[in-house]
């Protein structure tokens, strides 16, 4: 049995990162410090891309799902390589002999914030870039990590990247801490949803 499996997990050891950020603020600080933590990086496109401009090993996403990112990279996340390592309680094990029995990896740590659909709607883009700016992923990745919160991290604001920083510095990350991202995250995601549902509402007249 690893670190991050037993009855009641309290604190969470972060060994692997997925991280998929639109807004970049502060990112280098912290995954400088995952790396310094030896935490496993996993990551997509753009992010990908601004980790290894820091000189930082990453993972790429299609290397773990064996899958590469299609349809303009609406496709990348929504894997059961990238779900089923965030999904499985760390505490079932049954879970954990499935994740063995598939090889496949868990995550301790989900970074995601999602397309700027706020600012989208400032520019008033038109309807086609407009859709465009509809995170799909983005809010699966959150929402499957928040609700795992008993297993996972999730960091779902830059904001939240000094406080993640000192949880990790104590061992582990305590479940309380856990339990409060999960819930400023579903409020994030509530909101973004309410932003796409009142444009939606808007134009359908």
């Amino acid at each position: 049995m690893n670190d991050n499996q037993g009855a009641d997990m309290e604190d969470l050891v972060i060994r692997r990162a997925l991280i998929s950020v639109t807004h970049k603020d502060g990112l280098a600080e912290f995954a400088a410090f995952l790396h310094g933590k030896g935490v496993e990086m996993v990551s997509t496109g753009g992010t990908m891309k601004f980790l290894q401009a820091q000189g930082l090993p990453v993972t790429a996403v299609s290397d773990v799902t064996g899958f590469p990112e299609i349809l303009g990279g609406r496709v990348k996340t929504l894997n059961p390589r990238i779900h089923g390592g965030i999904l499985a309680n760390k505490d079932d094990p049954a879970h954990m002999a499935t994740l063995a029995d598939l090889e496949i990896k868990p995550f301790d740590l989900v970074v995601v914030n999602l397309y700027d659909f706020k600012s989208a709607l400032e520019k008033n883009l038109d309807p086609a870039g407009m859709v465009e700016e509809i995170d799909i992923g983005g809010p699966c990745l959150l929402r499957a990590s928040s609700k795992n919160f008993n297993s996972v991290l999730v960091v779902s604001d830059p904001a939240f990247y000094p406080e993640a920083m000192r949880e990790m510095e104590k061992g582990g990350v305590s479940l309380a801490f856990r339990r409060r991202m999960a819930a400023a995250t579903f409020k994030k995601t509530a909101e973004y949803d309410g932003m796409i549902a009142a444009w939606m509402a808007g134009g359908a007249q």
